[in-house]
């Protein structure tokens, strides 16, 4: 039999302490403080974050966002593949090593596999050994952790979608609706699978950034290199011996930079698609070099540029402001400027004008011309606003139903309007005219301040 897959040998990261390993937990911390703290922020009576997709709102902090605000949606998205490109364009794979969902979750888990079977060789010899009653109950134990955590973390992203009070009720009565079941087993088993089982095999295979990387990459762009120079020739060696006289280079080959890899890959061989630029090995590689009496920077963030022309570390920073780097900022700035300008002119509230398909236009008495209009008035704002309506466009074109409608917080409101114009006030055809919407507080004052305004164009039909 010849197998038509190569075989993959589990992959143990060793343990490391440095800079960078403390970046790493520091982002960790971070994002998971986020990622299950903020469900539990209140803002005013409700979640400060809640996407409800059940009444089609979506609460942000002081923000009521409904889908016709998709567009800001769209703006995230683009920011955020702006944000993947300039950092990309600066420090190679900063978000893969640091801030990704799989890396940060890999992170939690191998510790928590570390606390119950110990580092590297540990767990290798665990992996080894005949099954017993220690080997049980390390195993099972990871596992249970394991999948306690996984279950919160599925819990925890339902939660932005469902009241996570009325989530955490709802545990105590195992009265979760088939939906919520379905999304926390799923959230779990995907966060139990990528980071207990997948862990680099989603790096090295699935995920599609691995394999496009290279294009964003260039001779400045700053990545985890070996300096091939100053290592080569490797070897072992004693401590007190000098390397120039035995004809070694400064790597002592103890393979710690390849133990510790979270993808397994050795970063003497040169850049590799797997390698996700954490920095363990530059970690682990400094502390050789502390041991051996060495310079630290033998494995080292730097650039191809800088290696090849032997700049300093201050040369290598200036060239990262290349033109290409500051056309991907100032794009960047200027969307986050342009959407954070339009959310803060943002009305707090918003129409919608659908024409009545029943019908089009008619007489009605007194010889007038009368067409039907349905509004959708959507108050994003956090108190009941009233909503006066006003039109214009064509001679004697009056508002034949109520002008003031109440909208209450955070709601929207379907209303019916009828405009109706003389029968000779316009020849036959459609004509444009405007609606015009004010919203003011509080409700039921004549001269109560003036909110928000909004001009929606709609046309008018007038039969032959």
């Amino acid at each position: 039999m010849v197998s038509l897959y190569q075989a993959q040998q589990k992959i143990h990261p060793r343990s490391v302490q440095g800079v960078f390993a403390r970046w790493r937990w520091l982002m960790v911390v971070i994002t998971q403080l986020v990622f299950y703290g903020l469900p539990w922020l209140e803002w005013g009576q409700r979640q400060a974050v809640l996407f409800d997709l059940g009444a089609r709102r979506f609460y942000i902090f002081g923000l009521v966002l409904y889908p016709q605000d998709f567009i800001y949606l769209t703006a995230l998205l683009v920011i955020s593949a702006l944000s993947l490109f300039l950092f990309t364009a600066v420090a190679g794979r900063l978000w893969c090593g640091f801030a990704c969902p799989q890396t940060v979750y890999t992170e939690i888990f191998i510790w928590i596999e570390r606390q119950f079977e110990g580092d590297r060789s540990a767990r290798m010899r665990l992996d080894d050994a005949p099954w017993s009653l220690n080997k049980v109950w390390r195993k099972t134990g990871k596992q249970l952790v394991w999948i306690l955590f996984a279950l919160w973390t599925g819990f925890s992203f339902v939660g932005y979608f469902t009241p996570i009070r009325d989530l955490s009720a709802a545990v105590l009565t195992l009265g979760f609706g088939p939906w919520e079941i379905f999304w926390i087993l799923f959230y779990s088993f995907a966060t139990y699978g990528n980071a207990g089982f997948m862990r680099e095999q989603v790096c090295k295979y699935m995920c599609p950034y691995a394999r496009f990387q290279s294009a964003m990459f260039d001779k400045d762009t700053l990545i985890v290199t070996y300096d091939a120079a100053r290592g080569e020739p490797r070897g072992a060696r004693s401590k007190k011996a000098d390397p120039k006289s035995l004809a070694l280079g400064s790597c002592v080959d103890c393979t710690l930079c390849v133990q510790v890899c979270p993808t397994g890959i050795d970063i003497r061989k040169g850049l590799q698609y797997e390698c996700i630029g954490c920095g363990a090995c530059v970690d682990v590689c400094d502390n050789v070099m502390d041991k051996v009496g060495y310079e630290r920077g033998l494995i080292k963030f730097s650039t191809q540029n800088a290696m090849d022309q032997g700049w300093s570390w201050a040369q290598t920073v200036r060239r990262i402001f290349r033109p290409r780097v500051l056309i991907y900022a100032a794009v960047l700035w200027s969307i986050i400027i342009g959407v954070g300008v339009s959310l803060w002119l943002r009305e707090p509230f918003k129409v919608d004008i659908v024409r009545d398909r029943a019908t089009m236009a008619r007489i009605v008495s007194g010889g007038k011309i009368e067409n039907v209009y349905r509004l959708q008035i959507m108050n994003a704002a956090e108190e009941t606003l009233s909503f006066h309506l006003q039109v214009d466009g064509l001679p004697g074109l009056l508002l034949a139903s109520e002008s003031e409608v109440q909208v209450k917080a955070t709601e929207s409101r379907w209303v019916s309007v009828q405009l109706q114009v003389p029968y000779d006030a316009a020849p036959a055809g459609s004509h444009p005219i405007q609606f015009h919407i004010e919203a003011r507080k509080p409700i039921g004052s004549a001269d109560a301040p003036v909110v928000g305004h909004l001009r929606e164009k709609t046309v008018f039909l007038i039969p032959r």
